[in-house]
């Protein structure tokens, strides 16, 4: 049965699904005073960026780790101040001389803020390779300012002052993180070591963008944070905003379709998960929060002009294995663990290591991220005081996961404890003996649980695959060629947490005339 909802037509945006880009765009909109409404398929708010709790005892975040952009005058704060909300919403940097702890056998390395100390202790590992070491960090710093100045609104006299940057950046634009290792040769265990952190991409060093590595890698060593509050708090405190100003976010509501008339987007069908009601929901302006490539085939792509079918012609980025577990009666902190992330390599080829997780699915030789919440704020959340929250990530095959939970069910869920049990062994061999007896949950999620809890397509973990052909100037953004429609999701945008605020906040400054992001410029470029 079909129900129209008249009493709407004064919604000045509808969004559909809440995802942390439509939750930032929604907050902002609805304080400058415009009618918001968000429809969310999942019954809680957040995408990737959504919590969830267990046996009202454990609450995990189903995906973000650590974050960046998060300083004073930085994108993150500077929309938070517009907000209202950055001496709420606060942030505590990881610990600035090793955010990130490398480890693989017979090496170490913690990823240091200060670029000249990274360099000293590379140095120290690789000494006949100093002047490589040194040139390739050279190069690095000097991209990274470049795509500042290349990426930013174009001013003739800063394109100019930096020409230099711009030019040996344009130089890289087709270039992978392994042509440039390849380009300083740089020894095989040092591109490990730099590239450790391959799963805040779920791509080897031969398949990843340079310019996304640099981004990521400069962004997290000008600081690297985690929500004081947890990201739960982050979360809520967006969808309050939007609450306080008369909006409002319905859950369980499945878009099913778009109603669209002389290629302008009206609104939606969507179908209430509950009671199985469909209904129509219509907006002056329609935000498309949900997978671009989903809702164009919803549309149908032929509605969409040629040059955006071609940008929608997207690959999508691999998805991810997470074991999610609690230790009762012990502190990590005394066995290396505390305020930074750790990546673990069994392997010391990383394009090898990806080949034979994500297309051998031999998880034999794990390569994989470990972190450790609990230890990174003092601020209470659902866990008991003694008790310590540890995650686990990596790399997986959709395809192999579905074909797994289709075909065996039983051999599926042994696959993920076979997963489990390769990690468990690593740890205490490697980190922390008797691991296993400390242990009082553990919970895992494949490329399947990602597609049935954050509705993401195969799986895919980060929107489109961050690969050179797909961070350039043909890369989606938020016009969609269709009339009172705009995109607003990692794949039109970037995927992680600093920039799907920044897509929230510059859909909202397009649309809205109200510029709130040129002091995070200033700040990035002192």
């Amino acid at each position: 049965m079909l129900f129209n909802s008249k009493e709407k037509m004064d919604i000045d945006y509808l969004i559909v699904g809440s995802g942390l880009s439509a939750l930032v765009f929604g907050s902002l909109m609805a304080k400058a005073g415009k009618r918001v409404q968000i429809l969310e398929a999942h019954e809680h708010p957040g995408g990737f960026g959504h919590s969830f709790t267990i046996g009202n005892k454990y609450t995990f975040n189903a995906q973000l780790h650590y974050v960046w952009d998060c300083g004073e005058g930085e994108t993150v704060n500077r929309v938070l101040q517009q907000l209202d909300l950055d001496k709420k919403v606060t942030f505590k940097r990881y610990n600035p001389d090793g955010f990130d702890h490398m480890r693989m056998s017979g090496y170490a390395l913690d990823i240091p803020s200060d670029s000249q100390v990274l360099s000293e202790r590379l140095f120290k590992l690789f000494p006949e390779k100093k002047d490589n070491i040194s040139r390739f960090i050279s190069e690095v710093n000097t991209v990274s300012q470049g795509l500042k100045y290349l990426t930013q609104p174009l001013i003739f006299g800063e394109i100019l002052k930096n020409l230099g940057d711009a030019f040996t950046t344009v130089q890289y634009v087709s270039s992978t993180l392994q042509d440039v290792f390849d380009k300083f040769d740089l020894p095989k265990e040092a591109q490990t070591l730099l590239a450790l952190q391959w799963p805040d991409f779920l791509l080897p060093p031969e398949k990843l963008s340079f310019y996304a590595w640099v981004i990521l890698f400069t962004a997290y060593q000008r600081g690297a944070y985690y929500p004081d509050k947890h990201f739960e708090f982050v979360i809520d405190s967006l969808v309050g905003v939007i609450k306080e100003n008369n909006g409002e976010i319905l859950y369980e509501q499945e878009v099913i379709d778009f109603i669209v008339s002389n290629r302008t987007v009206t609104g939606v069908k969507a179908i209430n998960r509950n009671t199985h009601e469909t209904k129509e929901f219509t907006g002056k302006t329609i935000i498309c929060n949900i997978d671009p490539k989903k809702a164009a085939k919803m549309i149908g792509f032929e509605k969409f002009s040629w040059s955006v079918r071609q940008k929608l012609n997207y690959e999508y980025s691999p998805s991810n294995y997470v074991a999610y577990c609690v230790v009762k009666d012990i502190d990590l902190r005394d066995y290396g663990f505390g305020e930074w992330n750790t990546f673990h390599s069994e392997q010391i080829d990383l394009n090898t290591a990806f080949k034979q997780m994500y297309e051998d699915n031999d998880f034999s030789q794990l390569s994989f991220a470990i972190t450790t919440p609990t230890l990174l704020t003092n601020e209470e959340r659902d866990c008991p005081e003694d008790c310590q929250i540890i995650e686990f990530l990596t790399v997986a095959n959709y395809n192999y996961f579905k074909e797994l939970k289709e075909t065996d069910k039983k051999v599926y869920y042994q696959k993920k404890e076979e997963i489990l049990d390769i990690i468990l062994d690593i740890m205490e061999d490697k980190y922390v003996p008797n691991f296993r007896e400390h242990l009082v949950l553990k919970m895992t999620g494949s490329p399947t649980t990602n597609e049935r809890f954050c509705w993401c397509p195969v799986g895919n973990s980060y929107g489109s695959s961050l690969t050179p052909k797909q961070m350039t100037i043909g890369r989606l953004d938020s016009e969609s060629s269709l009339k009172n429609f705009y995109f607003c999701n990692a794949s039109s945008g970037y995927p992680g947490f600093a920039p799907t605020f920044w897509t929230g906040a510059t859909l909202y400054q397009k649309l809205s005339g109200d510029s709130i992001l040129s002091k995070s410029l200033d700040k990035q470029n002192s």
